[in-house]
């Protein structure tokens, strides 16, 4: 019995701090907050603020478009025109009309309005929205010369529409300020449908149509088609920019003859409406008849052989009393042209040929030019292509690279670089020139080239190739450039770079010639001072020989070397152009005192450099 009263009294007294802890969380009665006005309005606008008021129109009505019904009565044009007008403000709104027109009839929504004469002159709108205004009017006409002419006053709406009719036919018309876009001609009428310029007038002139019996007369036209052929691995690619002048006649098409297996793909031009490529042919048909000339380019593309002898697709004009032009062909890939023959043809530079094959800058390009024969007489081309499977471990390296240079007191540099090059399959050599350096002059293996243009400062040299299954040839690379450098002063430091190459260097070797009045001493770097013991490629110790300029040993032998070479120009390029770059000779100055520096191994595309330290000598 003395247990229970125990534990009831120990439940009490855990009881008792919740219970005390409750009561003291209880929240407090409510009751009233006082704020003043101002920090009410405050905190209402935050918590509702108030709409944003409406964006007012930056004018208050537009005149959107303007409709013309135009025809010819008695001597006069009598029309009528249709206002779209917007009304973007509530109020009384001044609204323009063109001036000029001699109104009769107003009415707004149907509803007859009165037009105020101004200066300028208007009407006055109130309702907000969309109306049309229609007036009616009357245009004066003018005659002169047998032609019949009106205007049309300008207007600020951005769309200007207008429908004229002739109550007679075999009408020739001509619009200013605008373009005709429709035109219908029946026994007794004719109609048109012109749409003129924002704030420019529109002038309507009409004649009688003069009889035009050029359509009757037998086309005569003369064509020049300049054809540009890359000759891949698997599908030939050919591209043609034609131009025909129409000497007698009008052209409704033009039609020219395909080679056996040309597909031809796409034909552009500001001219040509359709054109349809069936047995052989190509037409092309021209949006109107013209007596002008027409221009267009077409690109297609055929299957030809991968190698060996390859006969070029040739786009003739068999019309064309006289087609001139050109054709070049481009061997793409590791291929290499190593022959043609031709008919009809004669070699050219490429740059001669336009922008369609000048823009392709590739100076292992070869071109002809089309002899100015008629569209069906013969002509043909072949080339002979080999192509080179990359195999070989060597693709192309540089034995030896020979520097020569001039350096003057005031700030110039020449250098004559010349590199023993062996070749696999390497189609360009790209020589990156120091900053401010200008090519004059290129070789290779004897012949002069016409440098293809990479990014600044960089050239494109195109190297000979050797196959991949034999030992390459060496041969000889050589470029002159000058480049302009700091002057120097009494005393000093300088820095002369080099070019850089995308092939590595086994050696290099550089002959500097300088002023007598300085001393000159090389700082360490990756070239050192040395004997000059020579080249070491044995290409490099050959003297140049040059083609078409063999060394004599007699004199007597000079009068034949010359007329086999004058013989040989007049055959080959009939006597009117020189085919390829003219050799350009730099003859080196050697002169003052000179130091010969060397260095082993230089890496691809790796620009080296020479420090120099030089002192003037006092007097």
């Amino acid at each position: 019995m003395g247990r229970a009263p125990l534990v009831l009294t120990a439940l009490l007294v855990c009881a008792l701090p919740q219970t005390s802890g409750l009561s003291a969380q209880t929240p407090p009665p409510e009751g009233w907050v006082v704020l003043p006005v101002e920090e009410y309005r405050a905190l209402r606008e935050k918590a509702l603020p108030p709409a944003s008021p409406p964006v007012t129109p930056p004018v208050d009505a537009t005149l959107t478009r303007v409709d013309y019904d135009l025809r010819l009565d008695a001597g006069a044009v009598v029309g009528r025109a249709l206002l779209t007008i917007d009304l973007l403000r509530e109020g009384w709104t001044r609204v323009q009309i063109p001036a000029g027109l001699m109104v009769h009839d107003a009415r707004l929504d149907g509803q007859p309005v009165s037009l105020v004469e101004g200066p300028p002159p208007h009407v006055l709108l109130s309702r907000l929205g969309r109306s049309v205004l229609t007036l009616d009017f009357v245009v004066p006409l003018v005659t002169a010369a047998g032609t019949e002419s009106f205007t049309l006053p300008p207007s600020a709406a951005p769309i200007a529409r207008a429908a004229f009719m002739l109550p007679k036919s075999g009408i020739d018309l001509s619009l200013m300020g605008g373009v005709i876009t429709d035109r219908g001609e029946t026994t007794t009428e004719s109609r048109w449908t012109a749409f003129g310029r924002p704030n420019q007038p529109l002038a309507f002139s009409w004649k009688r149509k003069v009889d035009d019996r050029r359509a009757e007369l037998p086309l005569r036209v003369r064509g020049r088609l300049t054809q540009l052929v890359g000759l891949g691995e698997e599908v030939c690619q050919v591209t043609a920019a034609v131009r025909i002048e129409v000497l007698q006649g009008l052209a409704r098409d033009i039609v020219l003859s395909l080679p056996e297996g040309l597909v031809i793909n796409q034909v552009n031009g500001s001219t040509v409406a359709e054109w349809s490529a069936s047995r052989n042919q190509l037409s092309v048909e021209l949006l109107e008849l013209t007596d002008a000339e027409i221009s267009f380019v077409l690109q297609g593309e055929m299957r030809l052989p991968r190698d060996g002898t390859i006969a070029m697709p040739l786009v003739r004009i068999p019309a064309a009393e006289r087609e001139a032009g050109g054709v070049a062909v481009e061997a793409l890939g590791a291929a290499q042209i190593t022959g043609h023959q031709f008919r009809g043809l004669d070699p050219t530079d490429p740059s001669e040929l336009g922008d369609l094959v000048a823009a392709r800058e590739s100076p292992a390009m070869v071109a002809f030019r089309l002899r100015p024969l008629k569209g069906v007489e013969p002509r043909s081309l072949t080339v002979d292509v080999v192509r080179y499977t990359p195999q070989a471990v060597l693709i192309a390296n540089v034995e030896e690279a020979r520097y020569r240079a001039l350096a003057s007191e005031d700030g110039r540099l020449l250098v004559e670089a010349r590199y023993a090059v062996r070749n696999n399959q390497r189609s360009f050599l790209k020589v990156t020139l120091p900053e401010g350096a200008t090519v004059w002059s290129a070789e290779i293996a004897g012949r002069p080239v016409r440098p293809g243009m990479a990014e600044q400062d960089a050239v494109l040299l195109p190297l000979d190739k050797g196959r991949a299954s034999e030992d390459a040839p060496t041969f000889v690379v050589q470029l002159v450039y000058l480049q302009r450098v700091d002057a120097w002063p009494a005393r000093g430091r300088t820095r002369l770079d080099l070019p850089a190459l995308d092939l590595p260097i086994s050696r290099t070797g550089f002959e500097l010639h300088y002023s007598p009045r300085f001393r000159i001493e090389p700082q360490p770097g990756s070239f050192r001072l040395e004997e000059d013991p020579g080249p070491s490629a044995e290409v490099l110790r050959r003297p140049a020989a040059r083609p078409g300029k063999p060394a004599l040993e007699k004199e007597s032998r000079v009068g034949g070397e010359f007329r086999d070479l004058v013989n040989r120009y007049r055959n080959e390029a009939g006597g009117r152009t020189v085919v390829g770059s003219l050799p350009v000779e730099v003859t080196f100055p050697s002169f003052g005192p000179t130091i010969y520096l060397a260095s082993e191994l230089t890496a691809e595309a790796r620009a080296p450099s020479i420090d120099l330290e030089f002192k003037r000598i006092k007097d």
